[in-house]
């Protein structure tokens, strides 16, 4: 983990004004790194760079996101036209992979260990990895925004508020402490209630960092993210957490057109509140009567 390592490099897409019609599916991979592996399986990492980025020049702000899929699938697709709109506007765009116990494997799992275990761990690998190689990357280490849609947000939280389940072939005295998160219906459940490592009710202390999130009205993991702001109101970080909601939607509704463009819209004012992102959204809000209300 001491060298940068990439296997496939590929066009970065500049998504520009006007271009919001573009379909999510047709945005080009980034550069592949590989920033570990775990038992035995290469984990990558899709990295956007801005235009005409100098890593040795000026150190950018980097958001990195998780993609969803129940802790069992999902690929990096699912965030490549995220990364590249907010690579084009000016910061480092990341999207990882993380190791996913097959069905067969998670029945052979003791009672005590939760399956989405080893997907927090490699989370925290992932953060360092940018951490560690910030300079390369053209980073600034204390400007890194995470987060993902679905499993991916939440495993997202637990790698940065969980001290434990560390990879120990992780570089020490690198921690996972970030800026910030962008969180797409981020799947927090009562069910994790019976394994405290995974549990991110459990580490919503007083500290939390600013958040965006999104969720649709009708999406059956919104009640526990309820809990979660109350936990956060109660601690007094509630004020830092803007809830968009799409009404009538459910879970995973933000994959799909008009509502990618609008979360991305509010993700982008939302990191230029934060000292992430300066300037206007250059996405153009999509025509109809769709809309993210607070």
């Amino acid at each position: 983990m001491n060298m940068l390592t990439f296997t496939v490099v590929t066009g970065v897409i500049m998504v520009l004004a006007g271009s919001a019609t573009q379909a999510v599916d047709q945005a080009t991979p980034g550069r592949q790194y590989i920033y570990k592996h775990t038992r035995g399986e290469p984990q990558a990492m899709e990295v956007y760079f801005p235009e005409g980025h100098d890593p040795a020049g000026e150190k950018v702000p980097c958001l990195l996101l998780f993609h969803g899929g129940g802790w069992g699938n999902g690929d990096l697709s699912t965030f490549r036209y995220d990364c590249s709109y907010f690579a084009s506007r000016g910061i480092v765009a990341a999207t990882a992979n993380y190791f996913m116990h097959s069905r067969e494997d998670r029945q052979k799992l003791p009672e005590t260990i939760s399956r989405k275990q080893a997907c927090v761990t490699d989370a925290k690998s992932a953060i360092r990895w940018i951490k560690q190689h910030a300079a390369e990357l053209g980073i600034d280490p204390e400007k890194i925004v995470v987060g993902g849609g679905s499993a991916g947000g939440h495993i997202s939280l637990l790698a940065t508020l969980n001290p434990g389940i560390n990879d120990p072939a992780d570089p020490v005295g690198i921690d996972t402490s970030v800026a910030g998160y962008v969180l797409f219906n981020p799947a927090l459940s009562d069910q994790d209630e019976p394994y405290p490592d995974v549990n991110a009710l459990n580490f919503l202390s007083s500290g939390f960092k600013p958040a965006v999130v999104f969720f649709g009205s009708g999406d059956k993991w919104k009640p526990a993210w309820d809990k979660a702001h109350e936990l956060l109101n109660r601690n007094g970080d509630g004020e830092q957490v803007q809830l968009w909601l799409a009404e009538g939607q459910e879970h995973g509704f933000f994959n799909r057109q008009p509502w990618k463009d609008l979360t991305m819209i509010k993700t982008d004012i939302f990191l230029e509140s934060i000292g992430i992102l300066s300037g206007e959204p250059t996405l153009k809000t999509p025509p109809g009567d769709a809309a993210l209300t607070r």
